[in-house]
């Protein structure tokens, strides 16, 4: 079935496992500018639109129409990487699945949690299904974050969605003893899921920082796809 064989393909999967993505509370995925934050989130929520779950993708650094084009880029990455499938299949499964996302721009100016809050209220007062997932992509994490961690953790804990954040380290700040950027550390323990994105030579490397048993798992990752690299 083309669905699992999506979700099997997935660099998400791979690392961190598709069942389990959902199965905490809050995740990050970290890396420098430029190396694949956004995208990899892309395959994190693509993996549970694949189990007909609902997502809701919120940017601080891209519009409405910049989050649609990362997910369909995203979605023909994962179709190209398992070969070939049938076009209009492949566009029938689309056309399925990518109504249960929701996407929400925001900037540093108009982003506040009781507006997100409100949104899944919505839900509620419709008798409608909760997404499971949100992404949040674009949070500063070199500012102190401490009030907005704190509503949002509230939020999930309300509601029971998993939450999954976009986490920019830099090149010039060396690692802690447990191989963590500081934008991490400052807020290890709010957090039960991270991932590292990490350039290596022409490859980049998905290292599991936070995950139990998951934890220092590798995955080299192609750099113009984020689909698992060939050996």
């Amino acid at each position: 079935m083309l669905k699992n064989d999506l979700i099997l393909r997935s660099p998400a999967e791979k690392t961190i496992g598709a069942d389990n993505i959902t199965n905490g509370q809050f995740g990050a995925v970290l890396s420098r500018a430029g190396v694949g934050k956004t995208g990899f989130l892309v395959q994190i929520a693509l993996t549970r639109l694949l189990c007909d779950e609902k997502v809701l993708h919120i940017s601080l650094c891209d519009t409405i129409e910049k989050i649609t084009i990362r997910y369909n880029e995203g979605y023909t990455s994962l179709i190209d990487s398992i070969g070939y499938v049938d076009a209009q299949v492949a566009e029938r499964l689309w056309d399925e699945i990518q109504h249960h996302k929701t996407g929400i721009a925001y900037n540093e100016s108009t982003f506040n949690v009781n507006k997100i809050r409100d949104y899944l209220n919505s839900f509620k007062g419709a008798d409608l299904t909760l997404p499971t997932l949100i992404i949040i992509d674009g949070l500063d994490f070199d500012t102190d974050l401490s009030t907005v961690l704190s509503d949002l953790k509230q939020l999930q804990q309300d509601f029971g969605i998993c939450v999954w954040f976009s986490m920019q380290s830099h090149r010039e700040e060396p690692l802690n003893p447990n191989g963590y950027p500081v934008q991490l550390e400052n807020y290890d323990i709010l957090f039960d899921k991270a991932v590292f994105l990490a350039t290596e030579e022409d490859r980049i490397q998905a290292i599991v920082l936070k995950d139990g048993d998951r934890t220092d798992q590798k995955l080299l990752l192609d750099p113009a796809t984020l689909m698992p690299a060939e050996e």
